[in-house]
This record gives C-alpha cells, structure tokens and sequence, in this order.
C-alpha cells in the first residue's frame, strides 16, 4: 500500500493541490488527507518549492529509492522537495532538487527528520508531516524575501 500526496505547480497564485491515493484504501481519513494537503499546497506557496510526499515501502536502498521517486515526480525537479516515509522499514528520506537544495541545506533537512521522527514515535504521522513540511517551509524561506 502507498500514498502520495502532491502539490502540482510552484508558483506563489497557483494554490491547487491534490492528493493521490494509489491504494484506493489508504489510512488517512479526509481531515487528515485535507489536513496534509493544506500543508503541501502552504509550503509550496510560501516557498515557491515543490514539495511532495511519499508513504509507503521503499526498496531495500531506500535512499536510491527516493531519490527515484523524485526523478519521476514530474514538473521542474531542481526546485521539488520529496519527502518519502516508509512507516513499515522506519525509513524516513528527503530528496531535494539542485535549486532547492540552496534553499533547504541538509542541515535544515536534518532537523526536519529530527522533529518528524519525534512525532512519529508518538505515532502521529500526519502531525509529523505537517510539521516537517512546516518546519522546511520556514527554513527555506519565501524567494522574494531571501538575501542572497
């Protein structure tokens, strides 16, 4: 079973974000998948980045395997930011694209995880990722508004 839940378009006026189930029978009830996307549509518009999430299992490379799914995550990959959990293997990755990787050094990512993994022991997965998203979204800022 996985989920993938996208935010397509990274311009600050496109607010339009989706949530694809490709189970058909996921365990997110709608507040949470309503909840999750709010938090994907806010940290693309506040950032300009392009962040999507992955739950579910991930080959025995993980990290080979999420940096997969973000090459195929379609639209302009230099400025995505993938977060791909793998509850089942306890694998947490974040793949970031060139651009964004400027924006959003390993660092920031690190204690994202940190945060993320924080939550999830307590087992609340869509308050981890609410969070996490929330806690990149702020640390790479708005791009009109970062000094260069």
């Amino acid at each position: 079973m996985s989920q993938q839940l996208d935010t397509r378009g990274t311009s600050t006026s496109d607010t339009s974000g989706s949530v694809v189930d490709e189970s058909g029978n996921g365990p997110f009830s709608y507040q949470d998948l309503a909840r999750l996307d709010e938090a994907l549509t806010m940290s693309s518009r506040e950032t300009g980045l392009r962040f999507t999430v992955y739950i579910g299992e991930l080959a025995a490379d993980t990290r080979a395997a999420a940096e997969e799914l973000h090459a195929r995550s379609g639209g302009d990959t230099a400025n995505s930011v993938l977060v791909a959990l793998s509850p089942g293997q306890r694998v947490l990755e974040i793949v970031t694209g060139a651009t964004a990787a400027r924006r959003l050094p390993d660092r920031a990512c690190a204690l994202a995880v940190l945060s993320m993994t924080s939550r999830l022991g307590s087992g609340d997965l869509v308050g981890a990722i609410v969070n996490g998203l929330r806690q990149m979204s702020d640390a790479a800022g708005h791009p009109s508004r970062r000094t260069h």
